[in-house]
């Protein structure tokens, strides 16, 4: 129960990824609340502690900041905020015009810009930690899903000034994801089977779990970390196997 007493906000943190993370805060003895604009279908909850739920649009700043004035006022700290709320469709750059591209980095830039800077009044005093979740998408090509790729690279550089700006009383560090099995897998690799071949593409042989993403918010925000901030941690389970490995037609192996 290394976080005991602390108080975290998860960001989308009714399902998935976001679940996951609020899961492991609850299993390390934090308090915490997650928001997105529509409640869970339960409680999200560990070890028999539940998660308090705001409802709040993250795209909307007066709201952002009455959000986080009213976590400070219920419970008197903040100590670590994860901004994970974010998302695309699949859509290539072709298909739609300009604004529907922009909304994208609406959610996953400048929602995670909003949010840091309400929650940063707060996050001082304690001596807090801001998490940016990440993604591969924005270290490599994303094809159908570009807007969301470029978002996520100006968010890990977005982290990287935040660290320097902040010091030393906030750190910021950046968990940079790689495909995880969430109940919306099926959207983005298909049916079992595809979840199973794409997971087979990882040199850790599967997806990640939003448990696995968790652990590593957990370490992030915890004292073990104290000295990590401006940092990116991948967790990718060993990256993608390069494809020319298998397009060679030497050096293969038996």
């Amino acid at each position: 129960m290394e976080l005991k007493g602390r108080v975290v906000v998860v960001t989308g943190g009714t399902r998935g990824v976001g679940a996951g993370i609020a899961r492991a805060f609850l299993a390390a003895g934090a308090e915490v609340v997650v928001c997105a604009r529509r409640p869970p279908a339960e409680p999200v909850a560990a070890g028999g502690r539940e998660a308090v739920f705001t409802a709040v649009d993250l795209r909307d700043p007066g709201a952002v900041a009455e959000f986080f004035a009213g976590v400070a006022d219920r419970h008197g700290r903040l100590d670590c905020l994860v901004n994970n709320a974010g998302g695309t469709p699949y859509r290539l750059l072709g298909e739609g015009g300009a604004e529907r591209h922009a909304r994208v980095l609406e959610l996953n830039l400048i929602a995670p810009m909003t949010a840091s800077l309400a929650a940063h009044p707060w996050l001082r005093p304690s001596r807090g930690s801001v998490l940016m979740i990440g993604s591969v998408s924005g270290t490599r090509p994303s094809p159908g899903t570009a807007a969301y790729g470029a978002a996520k690279a100006g968010l890990e550089n977005l982290a990287r000034s935040m660290a320097v700006e902040w010091a030393p009383e906030v750190r910021v560090n950046s968990l940079v994801l790689g495909m995880v099995r969430t109940e919306l897998a099926h959207l983005h690799y298909g049916d079992e089977a595809g979840v199973a071949a794409v997971g087979a593409t990882v040199p850790l042989g599967r997806l990640a779990e939003p448990s696995d993403v968790g652990e590593a918010a957990v370490f992030l925000a915890s004292d073990r970390a104290g000295y990590v901030s401006g940092a990116s941690l991948l967790v990718h389970g060993g990256g993608e196997r390069p494809a020319f490995l298998d397009a060679a037609t030497v050096n293969k192996e038996n």
